[in-house]
């Protein structure tokens, strides 16, 4: 009899607010464990975010099996990292996926995508995970708050004064970046107004804007290696390797967007210039000769036809294209001086250009900002405030670069979170 009205007080054990992929996560293993799940969802379907994530292949995860090697991509947060890690870790997430019928494939820098290159199928499996278990989903609710009394949150409120009790609350709504998604700072809002920290949100991994006409003129165009180095009054504060893409609005590719948090600080602060070393493995003598041959060969040809053919030609023609240039392009190769071969190798080794800014949360991949990390239990993901709430992935105020670490965050907190809301149901904590 204690049973059946405790059913009618608690129609669910869990409510999770928010079904993307750490709500789906959690969801699902908690309603695999026998718990009575509810999942809550503002948009019409589920997974949205994560049907588009990875260009719609789905970036899982990143195949760093070493849990302190994989954290040092988390540095202000591996501290609290950890603890969760240590209980579900990447190699779980390829064990938990390829169990549900989902093989999955390592490429370039250690991402990790569903064999199948789809995005929705990653969807599916989770989709299918949680209907299978037996939890319950409901689409198209917005839910406008949360209720707590003596230090318990005891209700979830929706538009329209209904109310959903349950013994155990989970906030999954995700962070700010690509607000079309659904991604729209809800959680943060509830959270504060439960007396939590909310640290103030940025875009991040997101592309930078200049205001340097020829870049954006180089639209479509990509340098597969090369140096980006980002400066304040003319000294060096950040430099990486890797790939650039040239947009109508700056630049972007994934050198860009792992860079886009430090060169927002920066930008706090002082004006930015982007400075790039197309030939970062070649010095500035040998790509001095290196040019010199080049010209050797093609002596009697204009600058202007034979520049190109070293670099990919819109990029010869932008460099011609400035002012300190116009006369060398119209000169035959045999009459250039040694002073403006040297100038042009210096350009290709420090190419500049004005950043402005970046896209903001529409472009963005991940914002940072979100839940005070002090105020989290990191052991089972719960609120140090109210032991039956639990906070997971986006909501948590965690930088992280592109490249699988968002989704394994979601997996992992989700994971830990699922594990102690099922032992406390069924009274085993």
């Amino acid at each position: 009899m204690e049973a059946e009205k405790e059913n009618i007080k608690y129609p669910y054990d869990v409510v999770v607010i928010g079904g993307g992929a750490s709500g789906m996560m959690i969801a699902g293993r908690v309603a695999e464990l026998g718990g009575r799940v509810l999942v809550l969802e503002k948009n019409r379907v589920l997974g949205r975010k994560l049907r588009i994530t990875g260009g719609m292949r789905c970036n899982i995860t990143n195949a760093e099996f070493d849990n302190r090697k994989f954290l040092d991509n988390f540095p202000q947060a591996k501290d609290y990292l950890y603890s969760p890690f240590s209980k579900f870790s990447v190699k779980d997430t390829f064990d938990f996926f390829e169990k549900l019928g989902l093989p999955l494939v390592i490429e370039a820098r250690k991402r990790v995508f569903p064999e199948s290159q789809k995005a929705e199928d990653v969807y599916e499996v989770l989709r299918n995970y949680l209907e299978k278990n037996g939890a319950r989903i409901k689409l198209g609710v917005k839910v406008t708050g949360l209720e707590a009394v003596d230090g318990e949150v005891v209700k979830v409120k929706i538009q329209g004064g209904k109310t959903i009790r349950a013994k155990y609350f989970v906030i999954a709504t995700g962070g700010m970046a690509a607000p079309e998604t659904g991604s729209t700072g809800d959680g943060f809002r509830w959270l504060r107004k439960l007396g939590h920290t909310i640290i103030d949100s940025n875009p991040n991994l997101v592309p930078l804007t200049t205001d340097s006409e020829w870049v954006k003129r180089l639209a479509g165009v990509s340098w597969s290696f090369l140096k980006l180095s980002f400066l304040t009054e003319g000294k060096v504060r950040i430099k990486k390797l890797g790939k650039i893409l040239f947009t109508h609005f700056g630049i972007s590719g994934p050198l860009v967007l792992n860079s886009s948090y430090e060169v927002q600080q920066l930008l706090k602060e002082n004006k930015v210039q982007a400075s790039l070393d197309l030939f970062p493995d070649t010095n500035l003598g040998d790509l001095d000769r290196k040019i010199w041959r080049h010209f050797e060969k093609n002596k009697n040809k204009l600058v202007k036809n034979v520049l190109p053919e070293l670099l990919y030609k819109n990029i010869g023609d932008e460099l011609l294209g400035f002012a300190r240039f116009a006369k060398l392009a119209e000169k035959p190769v045999h009459s250039v001086t040694k002073e403006e071969r040297r100038e042009l190798a210096e350009i290709l080794k420090d190419w500049r250009f004005n950043i402005t800014g970046t896209l903001g949360y529409k472009k963005s991949i991940v914002a940072d900002g979100g839940l005070d990390l002090k105020e989290v239990d990191f052991k089972n993901m719960s609120s140090k405030k109210y032991n039956n709430l639990y906070v997971l992935g986006d909501v948590l105020n965690i930088n992280r670069p592109s490249g699988g670490f968002s989704l394994q965050l979601c997996w992992t907190t989700a994971w830990v979170g699922a594990t102690s809301i099922a032992k406390k149901i069924t009274k085993k904590e």
